[in-house]
């Protein structure tokens, strides 16, 4: 991890005096057309959580299927050791892509706003065809679930432009990290 980040997220900053605090996260790729050997996108994925300072506590490939994507990230948001899971793929408008179906009945709380930004990232990336994406994220039994779509573009967008620094302990005016032990609450 180098002291100094290349770029912080807009409207934001780093605050280098404050302590990181790594985030356990686990990450699912949702596909039928790929196998571990070509999962790029997740790979991509898991080396940027790990080059932040993260740790990355759970990686699996599930296929385009509602009741093996839910059962999967179910049981990582009940686990102890898990505070964030972060899915790529099956986010688009075929027959096929079923995370955001799958995800959204665990979520308690949507985050309406990560599918904006998300958005307005993408939109500087592939213009209209932003479009076509249905990236989501929620609370689920006090974990954040993000849900990008699967191409090597939109994981690198999601991470680099949002959830780094989102993920930060360091950032602000504010980050997600902050609201981890708070997310339980009643």
């Amino acid at each position: 991890m180098t002291d100094k980040p290349e770029l912080p997220a807009p409207g934001g900053k780093i605050v280098m005096e404050r302590a990181f605090k790594p985030v356990r996260i686990a990450l699912l790729t949702v596909s039928d057309s790929r196998d571990e050997s070509s999962d790029t996108s997740g790979a991509i994925l898991s080396a940027r959580v790990e080059e932040a300072g993260h740790i990355v506590a759970a990686r699996t490939l599930v296929t385009d299927d509602k009741e093996i994507i839910s059962a999967t990230v179910r049981t990582w948001i009940d686990a102890s050791d898990i505070d964030v899971v972060i899915s790529t793929g099956g986010t688009g408008l075929t027959g096929r892509d079923v995370t955001p179906e799958a995800l959204m009945p665990l979520f308690e709380k949507q985050i309406e706003g990560f599918a904006v930004v998300w958005h307005m990232v993408s939109y500087q990336s592939v213009g209209l065809s932003t479009l076509q994406s249905r990236a989501i994220a929620g609370v689920a039994s006090g974990t954040f679930v993000f849900c990008l779509p699967g191409s090597n573009g939109a994981v690198k967008d999601g991470w680099d432009r949002i959830l780094v620094s989102q993920l930060d302990s360091r950032h602000r005016p504010c980050n997600f990290v902050e609201l981890m032990p708070r997310l339980r609450e009643s």
